[in-house]
């Protein structure tokens, strides 16, 4: 029994044994499950409600706790030949008026960081000619520490096409900085992951996350950033609104924080915090004008609830999203029994992306998408949610309405290529007549009518028109034109395509009537629209 007991014993010890030494040398060789090395520890979100007196240390607290976790960014890109401003889309009522994504720059071609005079770096030494130097921008930004790891958030336009990220630290002095990379960018959240490259001899502090969710007009919140190269600036405001929807692409929103809290050119990716000194926003841009690139008390901020859900999509590098191939409207505010609605719930379906998920499925245009995946569709905004939210590859039932008639299409779900998408968009911009004019306009977009198209909406044979891709619903034209609408003609004058009706509605002086006749559903209606 003794002997057996021995034998036991020995054998017991040598797998420990064995174990120790396999878990050394698979340590040795790198030999860990891939998933350890690739995965984020998401922060932990607090959601507790915001409660307690404001005195006069509170905001002092916040800053003297919360700045040693924000980072100053500075980067080096190829320079453009296109201002910011021009990439993020015009804001405004006028061409004084445009939203202005900030960090301070661009500089000058080998300039310096605040966009100040700087020419070509090298020049003619002699009669000899040097190489020329490919010229670059400079600009800064802001970031905060969110891992000991050195992974920083920012917004995704601080770094975009930078080709050198340096950072500095707070506490340290100002020539200190350390090289950073990507790790993953996302353009509809405006939001990116980067990376220390070369670790701090002190150990980082992390940021602590709130609930976006919990932010109501008249919170208090605090902004930490790098505006016009002062480091560490502190700006205190309000939440001003919550849900701003907001174009951060081309045809595409996102929901925003809007406060007014003091942020400028150089905060942009620096966190907006609540009275807890928690992260609820990433600051990432402004209303501005003409005469001021300045705070005007209109900012805007990335909800953290939204970024925090795409952290680990941004550790692996890229962040996948659903797409059926549709550009939707929004039902209009009246005449929507006119499509079998009791109700302004749900999606009009302006048009169907060829060979698309969506054409696939058997949508087209004038259909009312009123479920998706079995859940009410309220409005345009919440569908595309919806559908960005699907796993592509997921087949879900899509109910619409046609000509006043239930039925439920079956559509599998494609993933989006934004930059495709971009790209296809412009595309069928050069092809498209804006009738959106500065200053005044119809507020719709048109494209020249195919037979396909014109087979799909019952038109009678050989009928021509302009037809009516995009509403402004914001518009003259909203709840009266809607997108699958056909224009036949103008004040009685017959038009054959999107540049006939272009020609006739801009010949029409603001503040006159347009006599209209459009095609929609199976006949003809006469509208009229007066122009701004």
């Amino acid at each position: 029994m003794s002997t057996r007991k021995t034998t036991f014993f020995y054998a017991m010890l040598l797998a420990v044994a064995s174990l120790a030494v396999g878990m050394v040398i698979a340590s040795r060789l790198d030999l860990t499950p891939a998933s350890s090395a690739q995965t984020i520890a998401v922060p932990p979100m607090n959601s507790a409600p915001l409660t307690g007196a404001i005195d006069a240390q509170t905001f002092r607290n916040i800053a003297k706790s919360q700045s040693p976790m924000v980072v100053n960014i500075r980067t080096e890109m190829k320079a453009k030949g296109q201002d910011l401003s021009d990439f993020f889309g015009g804001g405004g009522s006028s061409p004084d008026d445009f939203l202005h994504r900030f960090f301070g720059g661009p500089g000058g071609q080998g300039g310096d960081d605040q966009g100040g005079g700087g020419g070509r770096g090298g020049g003619n030494g002699g009669n000899g000619r040097r190489q020329p130097r490919e010229p670059t921008t400079k600009a800064a930004g802001t970031g905060f520490i969110i891992s000991k790891d050195g992974f920083i958030l920012t917004s995704n336009h601080v770094v975009e096409d930078a080709i050198k990220i340096r950072v500095s630290l707070f506490g340290e002095d100002v020539d200190q900085e350390y090289d950073a990379k990507v790790v993953g960018r996302d353009a509809l959240t405006d939001s990116a992951l980067i990376q220390l490259t070369e670790k701090p001899k002190r150990p980082l502090p992390e940021a602590r996350f709130g609930d976006s969710s919990q932010m109501a007009a008249g919170d208090w919140v605090m902004a930490i950033g790098n505006p016009f190269n002062f480091a560490y600036t502190v700006t205190v405001g309000v939440v001003s609104a919550t849900s701003r929807a907001f174009p951060v692409t081309d045809g595409r929103q996102n929901e925003m924080l809007q406060t007014d809290a003091a942020i400028n050119p150089g905060n942009s990716g620096g966190p907006l915090l609540n009275v807890r000194g928690e992260v609820i926003g990433i600051n990432t841009m402004i209303i501005s004008n003409g005469r001021s690139e300045g705070n005007i008390g209109i900012g805007f901020a990335v909800p953290i609830n939204t970024v925090r859900d795409l952290l680990p999509q941004l550790r692996q590098g890229k962040v996948v999203r659903g797409r059926i191939g549709v550009s939707v409207g929004p039902v209009p505010r009246e005449g929507y029994e006119d499509f079998g609605l009791t109700s302004r719930a749900g999606a009009i379906v302006a048009s169907v992306a060829p060979g698309g998920a969506a054409a696939k499925a058997g949508l087209e245009p004038g259909d009312v998408i009123i479920q998706f995946k079995g859940r009410a569709v309220s409005n345009r905004d919440e569908l595309v949610k919806m559908v960005v939210a699907t796993q592509p590859g997921t087949t879900v039932p899509v109910k619409i309405l046609r000509n006043k008639q239930e039925r439920t299409l079956n559509v599998t779900i494609d993933e989006l290529d934004l930059e495709a998408e971009q790209g296809a968009r412009a595309s069928r911009n050069n092809n498209s007549q804006p009738l959106e004019e500065q200053g005044g306009g119809f507020g719709v977009t048109l494209s020249n009518l195919t037979p396909a198209v014109a087979r799909r909406l019952q038109m009678p044979s050989g009928q021509s028109g302009a037809l009516v891709t995009e509403v402004d619903p914001d518009g003259p034209a909203a709840g009266i034109l809607r997108g699958g609408d056909v224009i036949l003609s103008v004040n009685r004058r017959t038009v054959s395509s999107a540049a006939d009706a272009g020609r006739e509605l801009k010949n029409i002086a603001s503040g006159r009537i347009a006599q209209i006749l459009i095609w929609r559903g199976d006949g003809e209606v006469f509208v009229t629209i007066k122009k701004e």
